[in-house]
């Protein structure tokens, strides 16, 4: 069982080769150059492809290296989610459990390629994630709401966006693209079994790894003594 003094940082997999990505993207750029000094009359139209490619390569490598340096930190008290647009971060006490996103349709088990946080309550997420990322979720996580809709999970009606104010269980009143990510959780959480959504782009290995090693911590969180 892991260590439960013990932090881990994960880099995602859509960070990794990015300097080189584009670094690749910039030679093959400057070499065309040298080439289309001498043959463009000749080959203008490759030579054209050729470059459009490499603008494409250079602007995949400068997207990667824009992502954070690390996606997720594990850390003994907390787990804490890092997106270009924002972050969250749970206290693993208030995590009921974590698990790989399945579904089964028929005899057959489908696995959505998403690890799935269930919380305790989903009033913790609301003052536990910026609000870009929160707004920016909606939308990455449109797939999801699809395949729930074409599995017959949810009604159209559920997949759309839903900007109406979202009560918590404190009685305070959320609004904006905050209220709307928290309606999206509510839906997903009744079709799937979770709150929170992590896409198995943001791991640098398998989906049951990351559920085995989070197991851990959650396990070892619960049972140490809640600090005052």
């Amino acid at each position: 069982m892991t260590n439960s003094n013990t932090t881990i940082k994960i880099k995602a997999i859509a960070r990794h080769h990015g300097l080189f990505i584009t670094l690749s993207g910039v030679v093959a750029l400057i070499i065309l150059v040298g080439f289309g000094h001498y043959y463009w009359h000749q080959a203008r139209f490759v030579l054209m492809f050729m470059v459009l490619t490499c603008l494409v390569t250079i602007f995949i490598g400068l997207l990667k290296q824009a992502e954070p340096n690390h996606s997720l930190i594990l850390a003994p008290e907390t787990l804490t989610f890092h997106h270009r647009h924002g972050l969250w971060q749970l206290c693993w006490q208030q995590i009921r459990s974590i698990h790989s996103v399945t579904n089964t349709v028929g005899i057959e088990r489908q696995e959505l390629n998403y690890v799935g946080i269930k919380l305790m309550s989903l009033d913790i997420i609301a003052g536990s994630i910026s609000l870009r990322l929160a707004n920016r979720m909606i939308h990455e996580q449109k797939p999801l709401i699809q395949y729930c809709i074409h599995q017959q999970l949810i009604t159209i009606e559920q997949g759309v966006l839903n900007f109406e104010p979202y009560i918590l269980t404190s009685g305070e009143v959320i609004k904006g693209p905050l209220a709307g990510f928290l309606h999206h959780c509510d839906i997903l959480h009744q079709a799937l079994g979770a709150h929170l959504f992590i896409s198995a782009s943001n791991l640098n290995g398998s989906i049951d790894d990351f559920v085995f090693l989070a197991k851990n911590y959650l396990t070892n969180a619960k049972q140490s003594p809640v600090s005052s």
